[in-house]
């Protein structure tokens, strides 16, 4: 679902800690497999959870949107290794690290609608997570 909400001012703040936080998250979780080649699926995920108890404001994030900026290195990674297996000539598309990323992805838990269908809340354990209407 997308949708183009009208923010106050701490509604955008939280919005844009739960963006860094998963941009964090993605980058650590991609050093990790450069720094351990032999990291699979479960060691990306394991560190994740070691990243959640060690910074609280990625344990404040809600776990599915964490485990989305695992998934997305995961992708990444299996991308490269499709195209040097495909021997696609030029750049096989190395993972890289996200400076300008501007997303973060709430699956199925994280957020609720109102039962008018015209604002959403977030459920993160964060202070301020916001209420938006749209």
């Amino acid at each position: 679902m997308e949708f183009k909400a009208v923010l106050k001012e701490p509604q955008k703040l939280a919005i844009n800690e739960a963006i860094r936080t998963a941009r964090f998250v993605r980058n650590k979780v991609l050093r990790y497999w450069i720094d351990n080649r032999g990291a699979g699926k479960k060691e990306l995920y394991r560190y994740n959870t070691q990243l959640r108890e060690e910074f609280k404001f990625v344990k404040d994030l809600n776990s599915h949107a964490c485990q989305a900026s695992v998934e997305n290195v995961e992708r990444a990674i299996k991308r490269f290794f499709d195209n040097c297996k495909k021997k696609i000539p030029g750049k096989k598309g190395y993972p890289k690290f996200k400076k300008h990323s501007r997303s973060v992805e709430y699956k199925q838990s994280g957020w609720k609608l109102s039962l008018d269908k015209k604002s959403i809340k977030f459920t993160d354990k964060k202070e301020t997570s916001p209420e938006t209407r749209f």
